[in-house]
């Protein structure tokens, strides 16, 4: 006699994924659900709702790597359960992490002799490591204006507008004042003349960008350094300079070994590079060097030693991941000089390509330079029909993630779209994103101006106006009236 039994809702090795009862019922989105999942079904539904995202490889907006080699994959899941700040338990680690350091500080011609070792630690970024480069500066002006016996309550730091956020994050938390020199119309990175000419004796630091984020432009270190010489020795100040090389760090010395802007500067006292940029590491990894001991103030160095042997640590972060540190080695002794030159080398003709595609169109202004990080920033001519944010959505359409944004001020009536070029980024994607541009510039030319609609609409609600309406609910109509218009647009275009 066959028996047999009908399967329990709770047994679901017999059953698809699909044909569970998991995919039938909503998860909780902000509550810890009462019972258990499968494995299967939490993969599943999680990984299901992760296609929903974008593709990095086609995220045009971002700097960081999205693509490595599978062989450098397989050793950052083999370090992935490391926690990097137990020193003593993962020695190995930890002496890759200093190799790091030794290699990016002489690749930044630091003045090191040959067995002296570098001053310098891994970051979980830039923005961690200009926090901590930010807070040398600070406690250095402050020891130092105690020993003269003035004041130390107002440090301040003298930018461009076109900084990262990160450095107002800086300036916002450890309480100190940002000098913004103000961008203008042609001129997007920081004028070193008028940066040098706000610089007072208690501004800790000029922090000068190798690769602005706006527009991939290298601010002119050597200039900011010879003006500020100048100005330190008629004023008897010692300001120093911090170069914030996240994006052009892993760049200049591949591309412009000539161009000098690291530590061969005698005031350039600390460098901070993004490993996970144009380091070619996945995202969580930064570095910051200093130019030697004396300028890495000793009492922000911890040392600890419940996990075993002392360690010391100068770190905003604790606990963290070991995986982007092994990577990092793993791009540095696999590629070399060499694999790196060549990678910075397609880098800049794949921009090239992009760069005379969109000039060919005869409809954009490029705003972006030839010596800095590989990206193609540029402008339409003539917005007046319509403007960068409508082909920034357009993109979005094939794929592609193009950023469009305003310049800070004074520039703030420039509108720019921004493609960063990065390893992965191939010829023939920029020649075929060249040809989705062309496709989204002509399907505009058919389409009724966004000034126009928007003067219909103004038209419409004038006519409808009986009584005297508030602003708001002025307001409120237009957009109502301007959101039925584009859903209209969007039922005719027959566009998938």
């Amino acid at each position: 006699m066959v028996l047999s039994k009908t399967a329990s809702e709770s047994d679901v090795s017999v059953h698809s994924t699909f044909a569970s009862r998991y995919v039938r019922t909503s998860l909780p989105r902000f509550q810890m659900p009462e019972n258990s999942t499968p494995k299967e079904a939490a993969f599943q539904i999680i990984n299901d709702e992760l296609m929903l995202d974008g593709n990095p490889r086609l995220n045009l907006a971002s700097f960081v790597t999205t693509w490595m080699e599978p062989e450098c994959d397989k050793l950052i899941m083999a370090g992935i359960n490391k926690n990097y700040v137990d020193m003593d338990e993962y020695p190995v680690t930890t002496e890759l992490q200093n190799r790091c350091v030794n290699m990016i500080a002489r690749l930044f011609n630091a003045p090191l002799g040959d067995s002296e070792a570098a001053i310098g630690v891994g970051t979980v970024g830039s923005s961690e490591a200009i926090m901590l480069a930010g807070l040398a500066f600070k406690r250095k002006w402050q020891n130092k204006r105690k020993a003269e016996g003035k004041p130390y309550d107002k440090p301040n730091i003298v930018t461009g507008a076109n900084v990262q956020v990160c450095w107002e994050k800086f300036a916002r938390y450890f309480e100190v004042e940002l000098k913004e020199v103000k961008l203008r119309d042609g001129y997007y990175v920081m004028d070193p003349e008028k940066a040098v000419e706000m610089v007072d004796e208690n501004t800790i630091c000029v922090a000068a960008i190798l690769g602005s984020t706006l527009n991939g432009e290298f601010e002119d270190v050597k200039l900011l350094n010879d003006l500020l010489t100048e100005k330190n020795k008629q004023t008897g100040w010692d300001t120093p300079i911090h170069v914030d090389a996240a994006s052009g760090g892993f760049i200049a010395p591949f591309l412009h070994p000539e161009l000098e802007w690291d530590f061969r500067l005698p005031l350039v006292k600390s460098i901070n590079v993004s490993g996970h940029k144009y380091g070619l590491v996945y995202a969580g990894i930064g570095w910051v060097i200093w130019r030697n001991k004396d300028d890495l103030p000793e009492e922000l160095i911890f040392h600890i030693n419940y996990l075993g042997a002392d360690q010391p640590t100068f770190t905003l972060n604790f606990s963290k991941g070991s995986s982007q540190v092994i990577a990092q080695y793993y791009q540095l002794i696999r590629l070399g000089f060499e694999g790196y030159k060549n990678v910075m080398e397609n880098c800049r003709d794949n921009m090239t390509v992009l760069k005379e595609g969109l000039e060919k169109t005869g409809r954009f202004n490029i705003v972006s330079k030839d010596i800095g990080v590989p990206l193609v920033a540029f402008s339409l001519k003539d917005n007046s029909c319509h403007d960068e944010f409508e082909i920034s959505d357009m993109l979005r359409r094939f794929g592609w993630i193009v950023p469009a944004y305003t310049m800070p001020p004074d520039a703030q009536h420039v509108t720019v779209l921004r493609v960063v070029i990065r390893e992965d980024f191939s010829r023939t994607l920029a020649e075929r994103l060249v040809l989705d541009i062309e496709r989204v510039l002509h399907e505009l030319d058919t389409l009724p101006s966004k000034v126009n609609a928007k003067l219909a609409v103004a038209e419409e609600i004038q006519k409808k106006n009986v009584n005297r309406k508030t602003v708001l609910e002025t307001q409120r109509e237009i957009a109502a009236i301007w959101k039925k218009f584009v859903m209209d647009r969007k039922r005719t275009n027959g566009v998938c």
